[in-house]
C-alpha cells in the first residue's frame, strides 16, 4: 500500500477572513431587510389606526386657524395700554394659581425623585444580588409610570377632593416611575472598578452605594431631575382640567365657557413660565458641568 502523504494542509487566513466577512455582511443585509419590513408594517398600521389622511388634514386646517383667530384679542395701537389691561384683567388671580402650579410641580418632583433615588439602586441589576428584589422594584416602577398621571389625579380627586394635593400625588407617583427607570439605567452603566475597591476594603452594600456609586451618578441624576421638573410644570397645568389644583382648572373653565381672550392670556402666561423654567434649568445644568454660555 502506498504511504499516506504527511504534507500538512495549508489554510489561507485571508480566504478564511473573507468568507467570515462575507457571511457577516450577508447576515447584516438580512437583518436590515427584516428591520425595514417591520418598520414599514408598523408605519402602515399606525397610519391606518390613526386614520391619518392628508386630504382631511388639509381640509381641517382652516378651522384650526379660525379658532386661533378667536383667541387673539383686539389690540389697537392708540389704546394699546388699555387693551392689554383689559386682556389681563384677572392677572392677580392667574398669577396666584400659577405660583400654586409651580409649587405643585416642585413638591411633586422632590417627592418622586427621592423615591426614585432610593429604589433605583434596588432596580439595578449590577447592584442588587436578590433577583426577586430587582424584579419587584422594576415592575413597581413600570406600574407607577404606565398609568397616565391624569388617571391618578382623577382617583386622588375622588379620594381627597378638589385641590392641589391630588395633583401633587399624581405627579409624584409618575415622577417616581419615570425617574426611577432612568436612574437605574444610569446605575447599570457605571464604572465597576470603584465597586470592587470598596468591597476589597471591607465595605458593606450601603457604603458601596455611598462611596462608589453616588459620586459617579449624581451629576446625571441632577440633570434628569431638572428635566423632570420642566415636564411636571407643564403637566401640573394640565392636571387642573380634572380639578387637581393649579392654573389648569381656570384654563379649562374659560375654554368651556368660550372666554377666548382669557384663554389666550392664560396660555401666554403658561408658555412664558415654561420658557423661564427651561432657561433656569439649563443655566443650572451648565453650571453643574462647568459649561457656561452666558
Amino acid at each position: 500500500m502506498p504511504e499516506a502523504s504527511s504534507t500538512p494542509v495549508t489554510v489561507n487566513p485571508v480566504a478564511v477572513f473573507e468568507r467570515a466577512r462575507a457571511e457577516m455582511l450577508r447576515q447584516k443585509r438580512v437583518q436590515g431587510v427584516i428591520l425595514v419590513v417591520v418598520f414599514l408594517a408598523c408605519l402602515t398600521a399606525a397610519v391606518i389606526a390613526g386614520q391619518f389622511n392628508i386630504v382631511t388634514l388639509i381640509e381641517g386646517f382652516p378651522r384650526t386657524t379660525e379658532y386661533i383667530e378667536k383667541l387673539l384679542p383686539v389690540l389697537r395701537w392708540e389704546t394699546l395700554g388699555t387693551d392689554v389691561a383689559e386682556w389681563y384683567w384677572n392677572t392677580d388671580r392667574w398669577l396666584e394659581l400659577l405660583v400654586e402650579t409651580l409649587l405643585m410641580a416642585f413638591f411633586a418632583t422632590l417627592l418622586g425623585t427621592v423615591g426614585a433615588f432610593v429604589f433605583s439602586f434596588f432596580a439595578s441589576s449590577n447592584l442588587t444580588t436578590a433577583y426577586w428584589m430587582y424584579f419587584l422594584t422594576r415592575r413597581f416602577m413600570e406600574i407607577a409610570r404606565s398609568v397616565p398621571d391624569l388617571v391618578y389625579a382623577l382617583v386622588f380627586v375622588f379620594a381627597w377632593g378638589l385641590g392641589p394635593l391630588a395633583g401633587i400625588l399624581a405627579l409624584a407617583i409618575h415622577t417616581f416611575g419615570a425617574s426611577g427607570k432612568l436612574f437605574a439605567e444610569v446605575n447599570e452603566n457605571i464604572d465597576p472598578n470603584p465597586l470592587e475597591g470598596v468591597r476589597a476594603a471591607g465595605g458593606n452594600w450601603v457604603e458601596m452605594i455611598r462611596f462608589s456609586v453616588v459620586p459617579q451618578v449624581l451629576p446625571v441624576f441632577a440633570s434628569y431631575t431638572l428635566w423632570r421638573f420642566e415636564i411636571n410644570v407643564r403637566t401640573a397645568a394640565v392636571l387642573g382640567f380634572v380639578g387637581a389644583g393649579g392654573i389648569g382648572y381656570e384654563l379649562y373653565t374659560n375654554i368651556r365657557l368660550s372666554y377666548y381672550e382669557d384663554v389666550s392670556a392664560i396660555l401666554l402666561i403658561i408658555v412664558a413660565t415654561v420658557i423661564c423654567v427651561d432657561l433656569g434649568c439649563e443655566k443650572i445644568r451648565h453650571r453643574m458641568i462647568g459649561k457656561e454660555f452666558l
